[in-house]
């Protein structure tokens, strides 16, 4: 029994260190999956903070003041623009939430009590009110200070600008109310999806895409063992067939585990990405390697051909992610369309990965779909066992 597992485990190895070694999958193992996830974290993932940009026309010190007050208020980051085309060129296409331009003389105007104007870009979105909001609040903060040491100033007969720190300091130690706000109703969806890491959304997705792509992009390898008389060199040896299909079927889920690994690992330590619970993780990705193990082993038994196995892999491999929710989300598709992703292993691993990742879901949140990948596990392994015996014996 030991040696049998010892064969399993050595035919396991060669098949993976086989993969590795295929120099074209460099770059659709490691490189291609990382790319489209920083690509859609960067265009679709939420933002870790709002952006606020500004122009100074002529700073001062209350014009430096305000900015340092932006940029340490909860959530705003504070980025400086030469000019306002600038300004408005950058809030237009998105790369800054809004911008304010503060005009020259604004110390000034505020030490004197005048009345100066502060520019406002933003986009016609609820943001753009909030954003605002904030601003003035900022600003106001900053009257009321200027104006206690003004007053104080007349009163000492001294400086508004020796003051001002000690108004600073009064107005820090004041007792403060703080409102806390709790949203309810609206969008669900919106508000799972803005809750989510800038690169959660689209590590998820790609994990299960490239996944199943890699083992059936990688189902030429078995019709090669074959050509190449592997297949018969070990039917020639003490080595039984049940213990040969099962080295081959061992190695297929060591390559679909090993890109699923990598991109888990990768994307938790450099994006921090959030993979929710991890037994419940676990188990949904081992289920989803064995369905796609087995899928890739099913392709390389009915081909003959490793580059025709190899490209309809690809082409099955896509259009599977697309139904299945890999490249839109399940929760856009229409009715009839969801009841179609669920006859691939990619929608019911792309729904349960969103109540484990959206919702903090556990296995007993995602008993049905664990099931349902096992169930296509089970059927896929059988009919895969059962045709590559027969390719290899005939």
């Amino acid at each position: 029994m030991s040696g049998s597992l010892g064969n399993v485990a050595t035919i396991a190895r060669v098949e993976l260190r086989r993969f590795l070694r295929e120099k074209g999958n460099v770059f659709f193992v490691f490189i291609l999956p990382l790319a489209l996830i920083v690509f859609i974290g960067l265009q679709f993932g939420g933002q870790t903070g709002t952006q606020l940009g500004v122009v100074l026309e002529v700073e001062d010190d209350a014009a430096r003041d305000l900015v340092e007050r932006l940029d340490a208020a909860d959530g705003l980051s504070v980025v400086e623009v030469d000019d306002q085309e600038g300004l408005t060129d950058l809030v237009s296409r998105a790369n800054l939430s809004g911008g304010i331009v503060v005009p020259s003389g604004y110390g000034a105007a505020l030490e004197q009590g005048e009345r100066i104007d502060i520019g406002f870009v933003g986009r016609p979105d609820p943001g753009s009110g909030s954003l605002r909001a904030i601003v003035a609040a900022e600003v106001a903060e900053q009257t009321v200070t200027t104006a206690a040491a003004r007053d104080a100033a007349e009163t000492l007969g001294a400086s508004v600008t020796d003051l001002l720190p000690v108004a600073t300091q009064v107005r820090s130690e004041l007792p403060r109310v703080e409102v806390t706000t709790e949203q309810v109703g609206g969008d669900e969806l919106t508000q799972e999806l803005q809750a989510l890491g800038q690169f959660d959304l689209g590590a998820s997705s790609q994990l299960f895409l490239f996944v199943f792509l890699t083992s059936l992009a990688g189902s030429g390898a078995l019709i090669q063992t074959r050509q190449y008389g592997v297949a018969s060199r070990m039917l020639s040896t003490p080595t039984r067939l049940p213990v040969i299909l099962a080295g081959i079927g061992g190695g297929r889920l060591a390559i679909a585990l090993f890109q699923a690994l990598y991109i888990i690992v990768l994307t938790a330590v450099a994006f921090r990405v959030d993979w929710g619970d991890p037994l419940t993780t676990g188990l949904l990705v081992l289920l989803f390697c064995l369905v796609s193990a087995a899928a890739g082993m099913v392709l390389g038994a009915l081909f003959r051909n490793d580059a025709q196995a190899s490209g309809a892999g690809v082409g099955i491999g896509l259009v599977t992610a697309a139904l299945g929710g890999s490249m839109v989300l399940l929760d856009f598709f229409p009715e009839g369309m969801r009841r179609v992703a669920l006859l691939t292993p990619h929608g019911w691993a792309n729904t349960a990965m969103a109540e484990i990742v959206r919702r903090d879901g556990t296995v007993a949140d995602v008993a049905v779909e664990l099931g349902a990948l096992a169930a296509m596990a089970a059927g896929l392994l059988l009919l895969a066992t059962w045709l590559l015996r027969r390719a290899i014996t005939r």
